[in-house]
């Protein structure tokens, strides 16, 4: 098997049926989300837009003919101010095109991206425990910092959320320009 081409780029509203298309079947077949009903192209595109506006990147792997591959993106790690510096990540490649170096490409993107739009830490919540995702995350720096045992149920089992986190930037070393309000 050849190598696949692709270029990464931040995502553009006119991604949001391939972005659903290829998160319907994790939706459907994995357990990397726990979602059990996949959105469609117009709450892709609705998700797509939070992310947009509040500043956060959202990256796609496109073939040479345009085509979406895969994506990745992070939004704030909770809602309340105090986490305005940490971010969770997603990611998720057309099922066809995993193992191919898509997703390492895509977090090696993400981390840069997120370092320079502020954010100091990145955790990843990885769903259902999933050894390539664990793997990929590991390989780029990732530090395990803990496990939710049976933290969700779906295709008739309990699954486990693994957390990991990787400092960006200054990470904690250094306090913020601007304390969060």
């Amino acid at each position: 098997m050849s190598p696949i081409e692709f270029t990464i780029r931040t995502a553009r509203p006119s991604d949001a049926a391939a972005l659903a298309e290829i998160y319907a079947h994790h939706v459907l077949h994995g357990t990397a989300t726990f979602e059990t009903e996949a959105p469609d192209s117009a709450e892709m595109g609705a998700r797509l837009a939070r992310v947009v506006d509040a500043r956060a990147p959202w990256l796609v792997a496109a073939a040479p003919d345009g085509m979406v591959l895969g994506y990745a993106y992070v939004a704030q790690f909770r809602d309340r101010p105090a986490y305005r510096m940490t971010c969770e990540n997603s990611i998720y490649i057309r099922d066809e095109c995993r193992g191919q170096g898509l997703g390492a490409a895509l977090l090696a993107a993400l981390l840069e991206a997120s370092t320079v739009a502020g954010f100091r830490q990145m955790i990843a919540v990885i769903g259902g425990g999933e050894p390539g995702s664990i793997a990929l995350h590991a390989a780029l720096g990732f530090e395990h910092i803990g496990r939710v045992r049976s933290s969700g149920r779906k295709h008739g089992r309990w699954l486990d959320t693994v957390y990991m986190q990787l400092p960006l930037g200054p990470g904690d070393s250094v306090p913020p320009e601007e304390e969060p309000i």
